[in-house]
């Protein structure tokens, strides 16, 4: 069982016996592509951990872009905050219903925002439930909280800063998404991105981070896998993605080995598969 660490990830037993703290505060973050035909809001309210608050990853967003669930506002972030009763003194504990996927990014979110007393729950809901933890369908009580917000930039990248990079090399570029898709033998979720991969860029599954209980593999394990993947330890990384949500996995795993310079493109595929003037590879 890897270490529980409230800075990135915490097991479900630290969960259980820390639940009852009043400076916990739990949210459910799960997320699903539109076709998945799923909507986590609903089954938030069926069924999560207790006094779990539930996260909309794309209303709470930035709504001037047209690209999905970028970034909100600083001043967004703190509203949505203050109103779920999270602030600051809080642990805050992130799950999803997959095991890790979105709970990630909105953990991405939170240290964006200084908020770095952010764990996600390994193994998510439901490894919670196949340990017959209990759950409840009732909303929590809220009450309005102070939250101060310190935005990091160092966290996030645009296409600009993307595309120097890519040409430039002066940071490895990870990307998340399946190796079909990275070479562009598999359509992409979204209609009308291109097919393939930014030039330069590393693919990095994943699903190959996680166990199959859907719980992060132990340390030893990411580094070998890094190893593997020839990234260079040393080196700053921008993660990406479909649409900025499992690359941060990539970032998380990346924090748990102790690698501080990393950085999400929160525009990721949606954005770079979109403009035909920004190059392509493919295989």
């Amino acid at each position: 069982m890897p270490h529980s660490d409230p800075k990135t990830l915490v097991s479900t037993e630290w969960l259980a016996s820390h639940i009852a703290s009043p400076d916990i505060r739990v949210i459910d973050a799960s997320w699903y592509l539109p076709q998945a035909g799923r909507s986590p809001k609903a089954e938030y309210e069926a069924a999560h951990i207790l006094n779990a608050r539930f996260f909309d990853i794309d209303e709470i967003s930035d709504s001037q872009s047209d690209l999905p669930h970028m970034a909100p506002p600083a001043e967004k972030f703190i509203s949505r905050m203050r109103a779920m009763g999270i602030g600051d003194g809080h642990q805050v504990v992130v799950y999803d219903s997959a095991g890790i996927c979105s709970s990630a990014r909105v953990w991405w979110l939170f240290h964006l925002f200084g908020k770095t007393d952010t764990a996600v729950l390994d193994g998510g809901l439901p490894k919670w439930l196949a340990e017959g933890r209990e759950v409840e369908d009732m909303p929590p009580i809220l009450r309005d909280r102070h939250i101060t917000v310190r935005r990091n930039a160092l966290l996030v990248k645009d296409v600009t800063q993307v595309a120097a990079a890519s040409k430039l090399k002066e940071a490895q570029i990870l990307d998340a998404r399946s190796e079909g898709r990275f070479n562009g033998t598999e359509p992409e979720p979204r209609e009308g991105l291109r097919a393939g991969h930014i030039p330069n860029s590393i693919n990095l599954p994943y699903s190959r981070l996680l166990n199959d209980d859907g719980t992060m593999k132990s340390t030893d394990e990411l580094a070998a896998i890094m190893a593997e993947s020839n990234v260079d330890m040393k080196s700053p990384v921008i993660t990406t993605c479909g649409s900025g949500v499992t690359a941060a996995i990539i970032n998380l795993a990346l924090e748990r080995l102790g690698h501080k310079q990393h950085a999400l493109y929160d525009g990721s595929w949606a954005e770079w598969g979109m403009y035909n003037d920004l190059k392509v590879e493919k295989g």
